[in-house]
């Protein structure tokens, strides 16, 4: 197939272009600068220029493949509201050049803002509709009813790998600030985990199945203590590690303090029956210790 990927240069999506190309579908993948499409360029993909908020870009892009997968958003957290009303323009956009075909179209989303006492499926869906995140699910959905082959691939909080630059190396980054790692309490809140590359094969798996589920989970690790990762960090960086009540998390965290109180469990076990997929990478803790997380 020819396939459509937003963010293409992007830390997921770099990864989703070298596996849609082992496979041997062509790639027709969104960069915004010239250095993102030098970069792009190497991996045989060919290059569209455009960006999440052009939307006539997108539909262009969209009309020109047989498959879309959706990796770009804007993480600028002080925009956090707005970037996901802009997502949910984005993929109405690109859903309606899909719509009428059986082209399938996988939406990046987010395991975190699911909230559940037990481990979170692919059945499960947000009821905080204070969290913006949801409109991308919202979106999405919405397309699905109108009979576009649109799915959601939800991803942990940590997708991790060489060249991470999400919220692990974040919580690295605090460490080195503050000369210690810490976890909020008893530390026991869990994160699922996957691999970069073991995502980049569950979003591939889901274009090319016949079946298409609503929601998939691309889940390497169902959930780690947040306080081993912190250990981690600390035995990596040679720091102490500390926990913290809520009220010294909040300034040692300060924005980031709601990522790291997330606690969810959460399975993989329909997306894996359904697509046959088996993440085999490393774990997150072993990739942080043998990795670069600790570079520099």
């Amino acid at each position: 197939m020819r396939v459509f990927v937003t963010g293409a240069t992007g830390f997921v999506g770099s990864a989703v272009v070298q596996e849609l190309r082992t496979r041997g579908h062509s790639v027709l993948g969104m960069v915004r600068s010239d250095k993102s499409a030098q970069a792009l360029a190497k991996t045989g993909a060919d290059i569209h220029r455009g960006d999440i908020t052009d939307l006539e870009s997108l539909r262009k892009g969209a009309a020109e493949c047989e498959a879309v997968i959706h990796t770009a958003f804007n993480h600028d957290f002080s925009k956090f509201a707005e970037n996901c009303e802009n997502d949910r323009h984005a993929i109405a956009a690109m859903g309606e050049v899909l719509a009428g075909s059986s082209r399938p179209f996988v939406v990046t989303s987010g395991i975190g803002l699911l909230s559940t006492d037990g481990i979170a499926t692919e059945d499960d869906f947000s009821s905080n509709a204070k969290n913006p995140r949801v409109a991308s699910e919202q979106a999405t959905l919405a397309l699905r009813e109108k009979g576009v082959r649109a799915s959601l691939m939800r991803l942990p909080p940590s997708v991790h790998g060489a060249g991470d630059h999400g919220f692990v190396p974040i919580l690295i980054g605090l460490a080195r600030q503050k000369g210690m790692a810490a976890y909020i309490e008893d530390g026991q809140n869990m994160w699922p985990a996957v691999h970069r590359f073991d995502a980049a094969k569950a979003y591939c798996d889901a274009i090319e199945a016949k079946d298409i589920l609503p929601v998939y989970h691309a889940v390497g690790e169902e959930g780690i203590p947040f306080k081993d990762i912190a250990s981690t960090i600390g035995a990596g960086l040679g720091v102490p590690v500390k926990s913290l009540t809520r009220e010294e998390a909040a300034d040692y965290f300060t924005w980031f303090a709601h990522f790291a109180g997330i606690s969810i469990r959460a399975s993989a076990a329909k997306t894996s029956a359904n697509l046959g997929w088996a993440p085999g990478g490393p774990g997150l803790l072993d990739d942080m210790r043998n990795t670069d997380y600790f570079a520099g």
